[in-house]
Formats: structure tokens, sequence, C-alpha cells
């Protein structure tokens, strides 16, 4: 399996290219804009520039990092040749459907098909296909290039054969799998997300301000980064998305999303991605100014 397509040139979408090219693999990167695809090479250009900066690549390196990733505005080309996709676009079940259902008519008959969904029901996206048996999920950490861990969820019908094979596939790229079963966010954001929520409950309900509680994570918890700075850095707008299908599929209040980052979704407050969130990021993408909002 040397041929990869990967779907969607955003955040996880360029990393997951970007680890899968610096690895051998012939990356197929699709994306409905050339726009979209020209940020997502310029970001992974920018991270390979990084990398080679700290000394952990050479420009030789670099350079055939990014000869092994191709462009595409279009599935069907895309997927032509494709052992694997991996499927990383916006965190939308509808949209996630869509394209599962696109995939299914597009690539050949022994294409694995996987997601990189945080949450969303593998099963749920393997009963639009023809291959059920076949679809997978394969959660990658953000930043992609550097985060070892991924997580394989296996669909009610994800046979052995497939879930080994992306489990191999996952050690070749340097990281390391852990095998989980198809339920609501998984393992990694049902625990994370409602930490992430109720650290916002914290703020919402006076008890102490953004610095304060981040703080206390971070040193009181050995956390690298405190919660909501990494719902920041995540995005306001997918923690809320993460929540809400969490508190669907338990019908459990304590899923239930705090109304601050309600309203901060509605307003356009996402975290880095739009500037504000907790924090300001119009001068440093660092959390070093607290939003205008909180402080």
């Amino acid at each position: 399996m040397k041929n990869i397509a990967v779907i969607g040139a955003g955040t996880m979408g360029n990393g997951i290219a970007h680890t899968f090219a610096q690895k051998g693999f012939k990356v197929q990167l699709i994306d409905i804009s050339q726009q979209a695809l020209d940020r997502g090479l310029a970001t992974i250009t920018k991270n390979l520039d990084r990398m080679i900066a700290k000394e952990k690549i050479t420009e030789a390196d670099k350079e055939a990092t990014l000869a092994n990733i191709s462009t595409y505005t279009s599935i069907k080309e895309g997927v032509e040749y494709a052992g694997l996709v991996v499927e990383a676009a916006t965190e939308n079940v509808d949209l996630k459907l869509k394209i599962f259902k696109d995939l299914s008519d597009a690539c050949p008959d022994d294409t694995i098909l996987a997601t990189n969904t945080s949450s969303i029901s593998i099963t749920q996206i393997a009963a639009v296909t023809n291959r059920p048996e076949m679809v997978i999920g394969m959660h990658f950490m953000n930043p992609v290039p550097i985060m070892k861990l991924v997580e394989i969820i296996r669909g009610y019908n994800t046979s052995d054969e497939v879930t080994q094979t992306i489990m191999e596939v996952s050690k070749q790229l340097g990281k390391i799998p852990v095998e989980v079963n198809d339920y609501p966010g998984f393992v990694a954001n049902r625990i994370l997300m409602p930490m992430i929520n109720e650290s916002i409950e914290t703020l919402y309900n006076g008890v102490a301000g953004v610095t304060e509680i981040d703080t206390v994570m971070k040193l009181g918890m050995a956390h690298p980064m405190g919660p909501l700075q990494l719902a920041d850095f995540i995005g306001l707008d997918v923690c809320l998305s993460i929540l809400n299908v969490m508190y669907e599929g338990f019908k459990n209040p304590k899923y239930a999303p705090c109304p601050l980052l309600v309203n901060m979704v509605m307003a356009g407050k996402l975290g880095v991605k739009s500037g504000e969130g907790f924090y300001d990021y119009s001068e440093s993408k660092k959390a070093e100014k607290v939003a205008k909002q909180f402080a």
C-alpha cells in the first residue's frame, strides 16, 4: 500500500498528507478548491522548513516529501489508484456521509476507507458505503507530524484484516496505534471534551479567570497547555460539535455544552483560527493575551 489519498487540505488533512509523504508514501491530496490545496501545501512547506531549522530533516528530505504529494480537486481522479483513503474534512456528519458515499462509488473495490473523525460513529459512516467491513476510524492528533497517538476505531462491521492493516500502516508512520471501539467520542475526546467543557463552565460561573484556570491545570496537573488554550487551539466550533455528538449519542446531561461555548461559537469567536477565543491572537499565535471579553 503505497498510494494514499487524503480528503481535505485543512489543519488535519495537510498534517496527515505531510506525515505519509515524509515516510515515502505517494499522497494524493484532495480538496474542493485549488486555493485550499495551495494553502495546505504552503503549511506543509512551512512545517518542513521548521524541521530543517531544528536539524530534524535535511533540505533533500523536504524536497522528497513535497515531491510525494500531488493535488486534486476531484475525488474521482484523486482516488483512482489509492490503496487507502483518509478523510479529514470538517467534523460534520452530513458532509462525511456524502463524502463516503462518493468514495464508495469512486474507489477501487479493495481500497480501505478511513476517517479522521474525532467523534462521529464509524458504523454510521460505513453504512452508506458498499464495503462497511473496509471502513475504519483513523483519528490522528494535532499537530499530526509530531503527535504519536493514532486512535484506531473499529466500526460494527470492520474486519480484523482491515484493522490489522491500519495498525501496521500507523506503525510505518512512526505512530503508536491504539485500538478502541465505536462509541461517541471514542476514548480521547470522551475524556478530553468534558474536561474542556467543565473548564468553560468554571469560567462561566465566575470561579476563576482564563489565565488562572489554565495555570492551575498546567502547574497542578502537569498539562502542557491549559484546557482553555487547548480549546482555542482545537477550535471552539470543533469542541462544540464533538460535545453535541456525545450529548446526542449518550443522552447524558454531563455532555451538554456550556452556554458560554455555544454563544462564543455563534459569535464567531472560534479560537486561533478566527483570531480570538479565550485568548486574543491578533498579535501572536501564542496564548499570551486574554481576550478582551474575559480580561
